[in-house]
């Protein structure tokens, strides 16, 4: 069985029939590898690929060192179909460096994920998303969230003054914990996306958070799939069973994210990664067929979950 060091992108066959449980996706293709599904954000229909890319400590570096690698990753999470790019001023240089990057590339295809992160007031929260948007290269955020809810009602106010003005696209909230408050959030507040935590480990969101996203239409990030690399911590030596071959899983990396993909509710899991191996690996896991509930309950078991 392939590790996930191993897999190669032209091991996946494009088109495959996904499972039920999916939802609507669409497949494309991307030069000889299979591109990524897409999926659709509830509020305007608009289609994104299903896996996007995270900036958290992995892209915290100096913008003006060697990038090499990363524009590595970075080209080859746009060859898979990819385009969902997160970050937050919360990680230090990734904005730069998302910027750099894209910049470097002629990259101009970005979806824009960031965030405001202050407790300091309106006008505090209206200069740093000024600075994501110049630091990242964006000519427009495309979502903005409110990061942990810091200053929430503040910076709602003036995420919906800007999308009404056309500066932004979508308006968002990200939360750790307080799943609660993301509940109300999503009845109550109308906003576009949530970001929450949600893996084979980390399932609290499971009893209310995303059946209300799925009933209220707002489209779900997810971070953390792989629990911080607990869940591979928790295979370490293991080899993936042979049954994965029914969704079309070659990887760890993929029987997480495909688990994860499989829910009705989920839009996009963005995982973090400096490595071109394993922005492979994680981008084919959204190429080919995806549990359905059966399966899915097998795989928690199998691991002991």
């Amino acid at each position: 069985m392939e590790t996930r060091r191993d897999f190669l992108c032209g091991s996946v066959v494009a088109g495959t029939v996904l499972a039920g449980a999916a939802g609507a996706a669409e497949v494309a293709t991307s030069g000889t590898c299979a591109a990524v599904m897409r999926r659709r954000i509830p509020r305007t229909g608009e289609l994104v690929p299903c896996i996007g890319l995270g900036t958290s400590r992995t892209l915290d570096v100096d913008p003006a060192g060697d990038l090499s690698g990363l524009k590595a990753v970075m080209q080859r999470f746009f060859d898979a179909g990819g385009s969902v790019i997160d970050s937050s001023p919360m990680y230090g240089r990734a904005e730069a460096v998302v910027g750099k990057l894209l910049g470097g590339l002629g990259r101009e295809d970005a979806f824009f994920a960031t965030k405001v992160w202050t407790d300091k007031g309106r006008e505090a929260g209206v200069a740093q998303m000024g600075d994501s948007e110049r630091l990242m290269g964006a000519a427009r955020i495309d979502l903005m969230q409110i990061h942990n809810l810091v200053d929430y009602a503040t910076h709602l106010a003036t995420l919906r003054e800007w999308k009404a003005a056309g500066r932004i696209r979508y308006i968002g909230a990200t939360e750790m914990k307080r799943f609660d408050e993301v509940e109300r959030i999503v009845r109550e507040d109308a906003i576009d996306f949530i970001q929450i935590p949600y893996s084979m480990k980390e399932r609290a969101v499971e009893q209310r958070v995303l059946p209300a996203a799925r009933d209220h239409g707002v489209a779900v990030l997810v971070m953390r799939p792989f629990e911080r690399a607990g869940l591979f911590d928790r295979v370490e030596g293991k080899p993936l069973p042979e049954w994965a071959k029914e969704f079309d899983c070659t990887s760890w990396a993929q029987f997480f994210l495909k688990w994860v993909l499989a829910h009705p509710a989920v839009t996009c899991p963005i995982p973090a990664t400096s490595k071109v191996e394993h922005l492979v690996d994680n981008m084919a896991a959204g190429v080919g067929r995806l549990p359905d509930e059966a399966l899915r309950k097998r795989m928690l078991e199998h691991i002991g979950l």
